[in-house]
Formats: C-alpha cells, structure tokens, sequence
C-alpha cells in the first residue's frame, strides 16, 4: 500500500519525537555510567516516593514501601553469603518478592538467573548450570523440580536452595527464605557503587529449538530498555498504571515492565500467570493505562466471547511482538485501544525495532547498521556473492535480519561463548565487520518498513517454493471455524522437501469440508496444507509462542498422535488412519 508524502512526513516526525524522548537519557545509558535498577530505585523514592509502584492481587506499593522490602531482601541475602559478583537463580511465577528479589541483589552487586518456570528435568538443571549461582531462590510452587535435579547441580547443595511461599502453596523442604526475610532489618544494606557494563541478570531463550541459553544483560542494556520502552515507546509517567500478565523471567516484561517502571515512575500491575477470561477485568481493577503482550496473546483475548465491558478502560497504548496483521485491526476496533506500538528485538540482540506510528502489520522501519539479506530460509545459510560478501533484498523480497556490531550497538552475547561466537556473522560487507545475526527472515517494504516474516527453520520448502509458516497460518485463521492454527512442514518418505501440515484448535461450528474448500480456492496449491491436526489445547512456550519442534517430530504418524488427523486427497481431507499412513509411506498414495 503506497503511503503520502503527507503520511511519510507524519512517520518521520513521530518516530523522531519517539528517538527523542529516548536520547534526553543517553548520558545515563554509557557503559561507565553509574546507573543500576538499584539507583533507578533511589531515585524513585526521591522523586515519588509515595506514588503507586507495585499492584498485585489485592496488595499495593508505594515506591518508599517497595524500597523497604528491596533493603529486606538485600539483607537476608548478604546473610546468607551472597556477595558482589555472585549469581543467584530466581525461579518463581510473577509477584511481588519476585521484583524485591531482583533488584534487591543488584542492591548488592550480584545478579539474576530469571529461570523459566516451565523447563523441568535436564533443562531446568543446564539453566541453573549455566548461571553458576552460588544460591537458589525457588518459589515454592516450583520447588519439587529443583529437588528432582538438585544433584544434578553443579557446586549446590540443599543448604544452597530457598523457597517462599505464595498464597495457598504447600511449604517445600528446603529452607524458608520468608522466615530470612521476616529477620531482615529494613535499613540499606552497604552501598555498592555499579556501573553500567557490570553484569545485571541473565534471561534465557525459550529452547524450543535445543537448550536454552543465557543471554548476558548487564546494567546498562537493562537500564535503556526500559528507557526505550518507558519513555520511548509507552511514554509512561508517575500516575500511569502498566499491566503485565507476561512471566517475569521473559525480556518483554523484565524491559517493558519493571525496567520501564524504574524509570518513569509509573506503576507495574502484576497477574501471578496470564488469564484470557480475566484480562479485562484486571485491567479495570488496576485501572491501567497501558499494558505489554507477546506472541498470540491478543488472540486468545479476541477469541473469548464479545463482552459489553470490553471496551470499558482506560487503556492508551499497548506495546509488544507477534501481534499478526490478521487479528491487529479486528483486536483494536473490539476493544478500543487507540495506539498499539509493536516492537522487534531479541533479548541478547543489538536491533531493535519500533513501529512508533501503529501502522498495522509492521514491526518498524530499518534503522542504521541493519540490513536484510539473502539466504537460504530453510537453513539460514548466507548466501554471499563472489566476493564473498553478502547481498541486500530489496522491496517485496524477505532477508535475514543482520545489525552491526559497534561500541554503541553492542553484542554482549550468552553466558556460554561458543553460543555467543555463533551469532555473529564476520566480513558481511567488508574486512573486519562484525554482525549480529538474529535468525529472524523479515520482509522488506516501501520506505524502509518491514514486517516479520518467519524463523530461520520456520520456513519450508515444497515442490520448488519457499513456504513461510506464518503466512499459511495467517490465511488459515481467516477459515470458517477456526480459532488459531500452527503451521510447520513435516517429512514424507520419497518426496522432495517437506509438506505442510497444520495443527487447529477450532470452534464447535468448525467443518473439515469447510475447510478444505477454503484452502482450495484461498491457496495455492505449493501452501496447502497436506495434513491437519485438531486440538482443544495448543502446546505454546511460556510466552504464548507456538511450539513446532515436537509437532514435527509427531508429524502425522496416528501411532503417535492420538488427536484427530486428516488427510489432503487434492480435493477434500479424509481422516488419517493407520492404512492410509502406511499407504503414505509405501509410495503407494501420494501427494497431489
């Protein structure tokens, strides 16, 4: 769609006051700079002392009372050996000890390991591993995972690990860091002077594609995140009131949440787990003003049913990745949120990406030092000319994101350096440059904008074309009945490639007949999806991302899959059953 000049100009001056807001902070944001969550706090209590901080279930905190408890925390755990330069695991779903916690070791110079709270077993021990805490602070709704793995941790005992309690969960074994806590005395703990390249936290990839990794975030990364999404993006002010429902541990509500709130003043409203049914009710219950999403989120709240409430808030602006073109515009006419800002970035990256003006369907417009480039979708090999540099898409074309690496747009990388030596690409354009590579593919539109298009691996290719996952899955939410679908490409014996295959939930009025002449007449034929599975509950990641890594180990095999399967004859799906499975197989049918 081609845009005005008129309509140029406004993206232009929208994004400059955006950038501005963001540039009045940059003496704060250097890496020598002495600011940590720690200072932001003091500057908190200074400033607005008893403004509204922390909202969560029926408990509220002033900024003055949230130092209190950050001074508490930073004293049990100076008693309980945890000194400047340690690490400590935080495994626990969102509350407010969980932001005492954080900010209360950084009081003391040490830092975070954010685990995710839905790993177990051999991943839940190679996060706590990787970090090398000295200490474990368990919520005790998690503290049965840590003691299957605890003698899978390296240097830790049971002495080593805590727990809290939260609401009505049973107490655990191990020591109460309540009691700690209750000891502690509410003066500040010596002060420890940071600067902005010491270490903060580690947050971790989701691991739907292996283990996951600890990305390094040290103070200053953390401290213009949430200069970038406080004033920058959310334009966030004491008085204003920030709903997060996101998990603690992910980047989008440790940046866009706590670290926005530091540094605006506004207030954060918790939701211990994300709640579809109970969104809006929260959101008028913390009379919030803005609030942050991720994934397929905003989804599930267009899916619940029509209420006369739903527009009834106060509500601004919105900000957040993976909100897809096809619900964007249906989501904010229903619910009346006048600004939705979404943004790209990877947790370790140097690339991010706002889309200021709300434009729908665009994360932003490529910024200095990033560039979109050829490679192969499937594998996310470069494809570099014959002088062995890469090549630049051009408009229509998607490319793998690259930025580069420079003093100002750093690279900290991951806590393990081979993970961290991966991601950069080296001699992209010239001798001597250094890249980020964020395996993202992204489409390249007029004037700079462009849009997500897939994971590296996402995509697939059949019968000679480049298959993209979200764009099939885009086109099949648009099908009479269905709710959401996650789309991936699975392996067939003797064909070339891999085929598409799509996993729904849908509603009670859903018709596979329906479907099929949907997928006819809306699809070429490369897109359809030869395979189709029906689900009540889609597997997502802790942060409302589709997961595909076991969907296609699964693939249509009904010796595996007990759900519903159907099978793409060229005109209509027929179930899948163990005869045409074998049949499949056998060469004996195949795929038209």
């Amino acid at each position: 769609m081609a845009i005005s000049n008129e309509g140029k100009w406004r993206t232009a001056w929208v994004e400059l006051k955006g950038t501005g807001r963001v540039l009045r902070h940059v003496p704060r944001l250097l890496p020598q700079a002495k600011w940590s969550a720690a200072r932001l706090l003091e500057e908190r209590v200074a400033k607005h002392g008893d403004a509204l901080a922390i909202a969560y279930l029926d408990r509220r905190y002033r900024w003055r009372e949230v130092d209190a408890w950050v001074n508490r925390y930073a004293n049990a755990f100076r008693a309980a050996g945890v000194a400047r330069g340690d690490s400590v695991a935080l495994l626990m779903d969102n509350r407010p000890e969980f932001l005492f916690a954080l900010t209360g070791l950084n009081r003391l110079g040490a830092s975070s390991a954010l685990i995710n709270t839905n790993i177990s077993g051999q991943g839940l021990a190679h996060a706590i591993n990787i970090a090398r805490p000295t200490r474990v602070l368990t919520g005790a709704e998690h503290a049965a995972k840590v003691r299957e793995v605890l003698s899978e941790l390296r240097g830790l005992t049971a002495e080593d690990v805590f727990s809290q309690r939260e609401g009505d969960a049973a107490a655990s074994d191990f020591a109460s860091f309540d009691e700690r806590v209750a000891a502690a005395g509410e003066q500040a703990p010596p002060a420890v002077t940071q600067r902005g390249d010491e270490h903060m936290c580690y947050i971790y990839t989701s691991g739907t594609t292996g283990l996951p990794k600890a990305a390094i975030i040290k103070n200053f990364r953390w401290h213009a995140a949430g200069v970038l999404f406080g004033a920058g993006v959310l334009e966030l002010a004491p008085g204003d009131v920030n709903y997060v429902a996101l998990p603690l541990y992910h980047s989008s509500a440790m940046f866009a949440g706590w670290a926005a709130a530091l540094n605006s003043g506004a207030a954060i409203a918790l939701r211990r787990k994300f709640s579809a049914s109970n969104f809006w009710r929260d959101i008028r219950a913390f009379d919030a003003t803005s609030f942050v999403y991720i994934g397929e989120l905003c989804r599930y709240l267009l899916n619940q049913p029509a209420d006369d409430d739903d527009r009834r808030h106060r509500v601004r602006v919105a900000t957040g990745n993976g909100l897809r073109p096809d619900i964007w515009g249906p989501f904010q006419q229903r619910f009346g949120v006048p600004l939705i800002r979404e943004f790209y970035g990877a947790t370790e990256g140097n690339a991010p990406l706002v889309n200021f003006t709300g434009r729908p369907g665009m994360v932003g417009r490529l910024r200095r030092g990033q560039v979109l480039v050829r490679c192969d979708p499937e594998t996310g090999e470069l494809r570099r000319n014959a002088a062995g540099r890469c090549e630049a898409i051009g408009v229509g074309d998607s490319g793998l994101l690259l930025a580069k690496i420079t003093r100002v747009a750093s690279y900290d990388g991951y806590a393990d350096p081979e993970a961290t030596r991966k991601k950069v690409v080296e001699g992209a354009f010239a001798a001597g440059d250094r890249y980020f590579n964020t395996g993202d593919l992204l489409t390249l539109h007029a004037d700079k904008w462009i849009s997500f298009s897939d994971r590296v691996g996402d995509t697939f290719r059949w019968k000679g074309e480049n298959v993209s996952t979200n764009e099939v899955a885009e086109m099949l939410n648009a099908a009479p009945g269905v709710l959401e679908s996650n789309v991936y490409g699975v392996a067939v014996p003797g064909a070339e490639g891999r085929a598409g295959m799509a996993s729904l939930n849908c509603r009670e009025d859903f018709s596979i007949d329906d479907l099929a002449a949907f997928v006819v007449a809306k699809l070429p034929a490369y897109q359809r999806p030869y395979f189709v599975r029906l689900q009540t509950d889609m597997r997502i990641t802790g942060t409302f991302k589709h997961q595909k890594v076991d969907y296609r180990a699964e693939g249509f095999d009904p010796h595996r899959v007990t759900d519903p399967l159907y099978f793409f004859d060229g005109e209509r799906y027929v179930p899948l059953d163990a005869a045409i499975f074998a049949a499949i197989h056998s060469g004996e049918m195949t795929l038209r």
